[in-house]
């Protein structure tokens, strides 16, 4: 196979294929160039003039290298890892660092097994990083615990590619045992480390870094961004469904630090996959900020290639791996054609490869309630007239704490008439009967309960609502459908079941994309703020490593003192 490939190189042989007519982006000149692209065995061969056994005119559209998504959860997008491809690979994506995180909350190391089965034989790189903080802080239930022992029984594993985004920061930090154990592992199987530490600057950020931890996704501002790159890191420009700082981060970027940047989408929803698209969407987007479009593909490609030592990948260019996308301008970056090791997988945004589902026992009946609830689970008592409120922030995931006057009646709190909704986190792992409930100021839904079995990190119910048995219908409903999502009203509720870990529909793209609209848009005129994903905000309100407030199934926490508070509170709180 290699004489073949220096034959057709050379131009003594015909190559399998060639791509004629066309331009192609070099990453490596920082240029827009011309040339045919011969292919051979899944490898390019060479670029100028060449004859192929099969030639494709591209009549003067633009290749790209496969992009590369640099850290994605793909049970955000609520797919399986097969419907996923179908949606992201016709977009010009060919290679994922993949984190799962979530379904190993839930399932434990049969869940990383699940989405490294169900990915093996598609025409997608799946990169499965070991999930790092299982569960993400030591005070709320999972249905995992991924600890130091875990991790190095794990890491060496082949199907193991690193260790998955450190958002425990203050335990590497402060050189927690275990953390440091966990980190020791992963430096000893050579195994690159993902980070996630928000804020962090300085000398704290000086020991991440030292910890071997290589890449960072959750720069608050581009000073931040500058400051990380600067030290070393990595830093990814996220474009997800909720949380959006590609522009804003790419203020940082310059000609000096521009090959320390690459693109991820960390949490993006079917709908958006379907519809904006995927890395495609991000350098839409970038582009039309006023990024130079060159720059941005190799932030796509081989920046992301470089940062994770995958080899071959990452550019047009002899001995490199034909993952291909040609796109029809660096404007719109519509993919006509998508090459997977030199095979045409997709056209016009259109798969040519056909998926069959990979289902396991083990990902599957992962609701469990210790008994049926009633309305009297919800009924939340105060001390006083003073409470503490989680208050959304629209487009972010960081709530706030503020202080609010609540009346009750009859031993609970009475919300008629306010903008505030009870808000409670089940626990549906162990069977533990837990409930940690809340009040939750601007989400704008009245009339019953919204229910969903996705809330991150530990994936336990989470429900909002101004009904006590509208709750306690939403929950049994929820573990009635082996999780999903659900809207309870009046004494009825319908859902969209969410089979695998209670996280990802066992359905097609399509389908399922349909149900949930329909749930979400009727979410809507129940009176949900516009400004929020209907139910997937939901999921981001118990995530207990993100400021200010959040509630977990055993408690109200104050994620700046990284400790339980009390829902009580007095005139001295402001």
């Amino acid at each position: 196979m290699l004489k073949h490939l220096i034959d057709v190189a050379a131009g003594r042989e015909k190559a399998d294929l060639v791509l004629k007519n066309g331009y192609y982006v070099n990453v490596f000149s920082q240029k827009l160039e011309k040339g045919d692209i011969a292919v051979v065995d899944g490898r390019i061969a060479g670029i100028g003039e060449y004859e192929g056994i099969r030639e494709t005119d591209i009549a003067g559209m633009i290749v790209l290298p496969g992009l590369i998504d640099g850290h994605v959860h793909i049970e955000s997008s609520q797919l399986s890892p097969e419907e996923f491809a179908r949606l992201v690979v016709p977009r010009g994506t060919t290679c994922v660092i993949a984190d799962p995180h979530e379904i190993v909350n839930v399932c434990g190391m049969a869940g990383a097994e699940y989405i490294a089965r169900a990915a093996e034989n598609l025409p997608l790189d799946v990169k499965i990083q070991l999930p790092s903080c299982v569960p993400a802080t030591p005070f709320e239930t999972s249905g995992a615990v991924l600890g130091a022992k875990e991790i190095a029984e794990n890491i060496g594993r082949k199907e193991i590619f690193g260790l998955g985004e450190f958002m425990n920061y203050p335990g590497v930090v402060g050189a927690d045992a275990q953390v440091v154990d966990k980190l020791q592992s992963a430096a000893d199987s050579g195994k690159i480390v993902d980070g996630h530490a928000p804020g962090l600057t300085g000398k704290e950020l000086n020991a991440y870094i030292a910890a071997g931890i290589s890449t960072d996704h959750e720069c608050v501002t581009p000073e931040e961004a500058a400051e990380k790159v600067s030290r070393g890191l990595y830093c990814h420009l996220r474009h997800g469904s909720a949380t959006r700082n590609l522009v804003t981060n790419a203020r940082a970027v310059n000609e000096n630090n521009m090959r320390r940047f690459l693109l991820c989408t960390d949490d993006r929803h079917a709908a958006d996959l379907k519809e904006k698209g995927h890395l495609d969407d991000a350098l839409r987007t970038l582009v039309k900020s006023g990024f130079d479009p060159v720059r941005a593909v190799t932030l796509a490609t081989l920046n992301a290639a470089e940062c994770y030592n995958l080899q071959g990948k990452g550019a047009v260019a002899p001995g490199y791996c034909a993952d291909l996308v040609v796109m029809d301008n660096l404007t719109d970056f519509n993919a006509q054609y998508v090459f997977k090791d030199g095979k045409l997988v997709a056209r016009r945004g259109e798969p040519l490869f056909e998926t069959v589902p990979c289902l396991s026992p083990s990902v599957l009946g992962t609701v469990h309630l210790p008994k049926k609830l009633q309305a009297d689970d919800f009924r939340l008592t105060l001390k006083g007239e003073k409470a503490r409120v989680m208050r959304i922030v629209p487009d972010n995931v960081v709530t706030e704490c503020v202080v609010r006057t609540v009346k009750s009646v009859n031993g609970d709190v009475a919300l008629k008439d306010s903008d505030l909704l009870k808000l409670a986190v089940v626990e549906r792992h162990k069977g533990t009967g837990n409930i940690g409930k809340g009040l939750l100021e601007g989400y704008g839904f009245h009339g019953g309960c919204l229910g969903i079995t996705v809330s991150h990190d530990s994936h336990n119910i989470i429900l909002l609502g101004d009904d006590n048995a509208d709750m306690a219908l939403a929950a049994n409903a929820l573990a009635e459908m082996g999780g999903g999502m659900v809207i309870a009203h009046g004494g009825t509720w319908e859902g969209v079941p969410l089979a695998i870990g209670g996280l990802m529909s066992d359905e097609r793209a399509e389908d399922f994309i349909e149900k949930s609209r329909k749930l979400t848009d009727k979410a809507y005129a129940m009176g949900v703020n516009a400004h929020l994903d209907a139910f997937l905000s939901l999921a981001f309100l118990s995530l207990a490593v993100i400021p200010e407030l959040k509630l977990l199934d055993t408690g109200l926490f104050d994620v700046n003192r990284f400790a339980f508070t009390d829902i009580n509170a007095d005139d001295t709180v402001k």
